[in-house]
């Protein structure tokens, strides 16, 4: 074999969707953003897709790990993903997501779809599109358009199997990133559509918040310089509205009062906070510079740390990151 063939024969890696960026501009999506250390990309775009081989629709290991707990039949029954840690279906899994509470274009028309109005998505690993990104040290993952596997769960999952240490921990992944949605760096649209993800939210969840309902915003810009930004939207004045919400307190305000149209009684709180509002601006590769796009999620608190900084919890330790420096995260 030829040099390159045998590369590719021992390191298969899905090509870039760069149809995913136009994509992402004109519709929500649903995937995963995951930070690894500079130019070791490839090797964590490998790893990522072992990872979600694991939880993406395994048919064949999730019926060996249910036969071995004896509770197949009665996950059979369920429209729950069948991702799973150990077998554990994540309609089980739900039930620890509050322990620890207190530890350390264009413009989108869409909304995210909510599993209660249809069948749970259940992913496949070739249904991922990898996405071209202008920074290093990210990946970013994206679904089809109209499909919203439960990520935050997946997620969940990969973590608590970790932890358990029925997953061997990850050489290249640092963190994962859930996206529940996507929309355009627009006050209107970031309003709706964090108004919504919180509803479902507290929906899912009703019976096992504390009142009033304490929450936390978080805001990364990594990979967009607002600067630069800036210089664009001045000669787009239709875009005034992106550059405003460059502004971390201005989208802080903004996220704040989406999250108490849905819910009138919560109140901010960042030391021990009930879940919390992530919002990502994506440094997409091959998009107009006056188009900017966010990812959204709310996350219960099982998944985030609050110190030193508010961030998605870490696959591995910080003791245990020995290869390359790890990006803002």
């Amino acid at each position: 074999m030829k040099p390159w063939e045998q590369h590719s024969a021992v390191i298969s890696i899905p090509r870039f969707d760069y149809n995913a960026p136009s994509a992402l501009l004109q519709h929500s999506h649903s995937g995963f953003l995951i930070t690894c250390p500079i130019k070791r990309e490839k090797s964590a775009t490998k790893e990522a897709m072992s990872i979600f081989g694991k939880y993406l629709g395994s048919h064949n290991s999730y019926s060996e790990s249910m036969e071995k707990l004896d509770v197949y039949a009665a996950a059979k029954r369920r429209k729950t993903f069948v991702g799973a840690v150990k077998g554990e279906s994540l309609s089980i899994l739900e039930s620890t997501h509050t322990a620890d509470r207190c530890g350390d274009s264009g413009k989108l028309q869409e909304s995210p779809v909510s599993p209660a109005d249809s069948d749970i998505y259940v992913g496949k690993v070739d249904d991922l599109s990898l996405v071209k990104l202008i920074r290093s040290g990210l990946l970013l993952f994206t679904f089809p358009r109209n499909k919203y596997p439960p990520v935050v769960d997946i997620v969940s999952s990969i973590i608590q199997s970790l932890e358990s240490g029925s997953s061997k921990s990850p050489l290249w992944c640092r963190r994962i990133f859930p996206i529940q949605a996507t929309c355009s760096l627009d006050e209107n649209v970031i309003r709706s559509t964090v108004s919504k993800l919180v509803n479902q939210f507290v929906t899912d969840r009703k019976n096992e918040l504390a009142q009033p309902l304490k929450f936390a915003v978080g805001y990364n810009r990594r990979g967009i310089e607002e600067a630069e930004i800036m210089k664009t939207t001045k000669t787009a004045p239709s875009n005034s509205g992106t550059s405003s919400m460059l502004d971390r307190n201005k989208c802080f305000t903004v996220v704040a009062a989406a999250v108490k149209d849905a819910v009138p009684d919560s109140v901010v709180e960042l030391k021990c906070p009930e879940f919390a509002v992530l919002l990502e601006v994506l440094p997409l590769s091959g998009i107009p510079g006056s188009s900017v796009v966010v990812s959204v999620s709310v996350l219960p608190r099982a998944l985030f740390n609050t110190k030193p900084r508010l961030s998605v919890r870490a696959l591995v330790s910080d003791s245990k990151q020995k290869n390359g420096k790890e990006i803002e995260s």
